[in-house]
């Protein structure tokens, strides 16, 4: 499996609107570059690009939502570390077949799928690999 880039970083807050006031200033940034609800995953996400990396902030939209089940038990902050990878199938048949343990299976998120490493094997970090395109950045830097 080939790692492309760090594709995102994703922070836990309580709540979103309050955070993005923190972090807009010190981003250099007056609003999120994308902005959406996955309703699948309970999130509101602000996603903000520093260079070809994205910095998202995600909210929880249900009370047993995940990133809601990680606040409560570990408090605000870095949830996600991000890989793109070409195809996160492969990647997954890959790292399995080397004992690492994944949580479900792929997922679908836009025109892509991700999937997440338990964090009990990745040193309690939870590693999402995803691989979508990022087309939309492609055609915004030009």
């Amino acid at each position: 499996m080939k790692v492309n880039k760090v594709d995102h970083i994703c922070i836990a807050v309580k709540n979103l609107d309050e955070a993005r006031k923190i972090w807009e200033p010190v981003l250099g940034k007056s609003g999120p570059d994308d902005a959406y609800i996955d309703e699948l995953e309970k999130i509101r996400v602000a996603r903000y690009w520093l260079g070809e990396v994205g910095f998202e902030l995600m909210e929880s939209t249900a009370p047993d939502g995940e990133v809601a089940k990680f606040v409560e038990k570990r408090g605000e902050g870095v949830m996600i570390i991000s890989f793109n990878v070409d195809d996160t199938r492969q990647a997954i048949d890959e790292l399995k077949a080397k004992g690492y343990p994944f949580i479900g299976g792929a997922r679908p998120f836009r025109n892509c799928e991700f999937a997440f490493i338990h964090p009990k094997k990745m040193n309690g970090v939870l590693l999402e690999l995803i691989d979508y395109k990022w087309e939309e950045f492609k055609n915004r830097k030009k």
